[in-house]
C-alpha cells in the first residue's frame, strides 16, 4: 500500500478564497479597524479631547445627513435614496458608489438607522472636509492625519472626523445615534 503525499498549491490573492459578499464585509471590517487603531493612537498622546459643545452654543453639526440619509429613517427610505446595497442586510447594508467611496448603514431592531459611516479613499472634490463636517476646520497632526469627535447630546448623535496620513488618505465620516 503506498500513500501520497497531499498537494498544498500556492494562494494567488486572498480575494480568490472569498466571495464578492465576503470580501466586502472584510474591506469593510478592516477599513474600520484601521480607522479605529488610528483614532485611538491619535488619542493617546493627545490628553483628553473635549467632546461636547460649550454651554450657549447650537448642539448641532453642519453635518446631518449623507447623501440624502438620516438618523432614524427606515432601511426602505435608505434604499430608496442609495439603490441597491452591495450586501444588504436587517442589521445593515454596505454601498459601494464606485472605487473611491463606500457607506455602511447600521440599523436598530425597528430597522431605523442609528449609525451612518462614509468611507473617501481619496483626497479630491467628492471627499469632505472637516469644515464641511463641522462647520470649522481642525488642526492637522505633524504626519498630516486628522481626527475629532463631538457628541451633539441634545440632538442625540455624535459625528466624527477622521483622515489618515499619506499620500492617498483614507477619511471617513461617521454619524452615530447617542443610545
Amino acid at each position: 500500500m503506498t500513500h501520497s503525499t497531499p498537494v498544498i498549491s500556492p494562494i494567488s490573492s486572498p480575494r480568490t478564497l472569498l466571495c464578492p459578499v465576503a470580501y466586502s464585509r472584510f474591506f469593510t471590517l478592516a477599513v474600520a479597524a484601521a480607522s479605529l487603531l488610528l483614532a485611538m493612537s491619535g488619542a493617546n498622546g493627545q490628553g483628553q479631547r473635549k467632546t461636547a459643545t460649550p454651554a450657549g452654543e447650537d448642539d448641532s453639526a453642519v453635518l446631518k445627513e449623507y447623501r440624502g440619509v438620516q438618523l432614524g429613517m427606515t432601511a426602505d427610505e435608505v434604499r430608496k435614496k442609495l439603490g441597491d446595497p452591495k450586501d444588504k442586510g436587517d442589521e445593515q447594508d454596505f454601498f459601494i458608489f464606485d472605487e473611491t467611496e463606500t457607506a455602511q448603514i447600521v440599523y436598530d431592531k425597528t430597522h431605523k438607522v442609528v449609525t451612518i459611516s462614509a468611507d473617501f479613499l481619496t483626497v479630491g472634490a467628492s471627499v469632505p472636509t472637516a469644515k464641511q463636517v463641522f462647520g470649522a476646520d481642525i488642526e492637522a497632526k505633524a504626519d498630516g492625519s486628522m481626527y475629532k469627535m463631538v457628541r451633539f447630546t441634545k440632538a442625540g448623535y455624535w459625528l466624527s472626523y477622521n483622515r489618515t496620513s499619506g499620500a492617498s488618505p483614507l477619511t471617513t465620516v461617521t454619524l452615530q445615534k447617542i443610545q
